[in-house]
């Protein structure tokens, strides 16, 4: 049933025209000017976005994005309620968000488990909580504009790229279409430098 309300919000908002301006951050890294941008589509929840985080990007951080080579931009695409309230939680820290998402992934496992939405909304607040990232996790949960904002990641990532998995990569504007490796990603990212 939540997942039918889920997909509900999405069409609502998917008849709206044009973004609105909220002031909500994008989480992203790496120099404005890099002559690469990465789209990296995820959902706080998905087992391989986590997989990305910890074994791909470290050496995509290290090798491309530290030598200013590489922006990557994270795009919201929550797949369930769990995922998009912790998307609405990483995007409350004033200061880009990154450290709140790659603490998420990374301890994915410790919040992503329990029997209702209920469970995981309790874990995800408690783990947050106890790593004082100086949120207030019912304010961002609760907070409009970074739910529009998350919303919308999600709706151009279909409509503009047909995006229908997570991670799903965009590079320059063209979705990555090999399988996701480090190997294949720097084959690519070298292609274009």
């Amino acid at each position: 049933m939540k997942k039918i309300l889920f997909i509900i919000l999405i069409l609502f908002l998917s008849i709206k025209n044009s973004y609105t301006e909220n002031n909500v951050k994008r989480i992203y890294e790496g120099n404005e000017g890099s002559k690469i941008t990465i789209l990296v589509y995820e959902s706080l929840t998905c087992s391989h976005c986590a997989t990305f985080h910890s074994d791909i990007y470290p050496n995509l951080k290290k090798n491309f994005i530290d030598k200013g080579y590489v922006k990557i931009e994270y795009r919201n695409f929550p797949l369930d309620l769990a995922a998009f309230n912790a998307a609405k939680a990483a995007h409350c820290k004033s200061n880009n968000g990154e450290e709140i998402l790659h603490y998420l992934y990374k301890h994915q496992s410790d919040w992503v488990k329990g029997n209702t939405i209920d469970d995981l909304n309790k874990n995800l607040e408690s783990l947050l909580k106890s790593q004082n990232f100086g949120i207030n996790y019912n304010e961002c949960i609760n907070n409009k504009n970074i739910e529009d904002f998350v919303l919308e990641d999600r709706i151009e990532g279909v409509k503009k790229y047909n995006v229908s998995a997570t991670p799903t990569l965009i590079i320059n504007g063209e979705k990555f279409e090999k399988p996701l490796s480090y190997k294949n990603l720097e084959k690519t990212l070298e292609k274009l430098l």
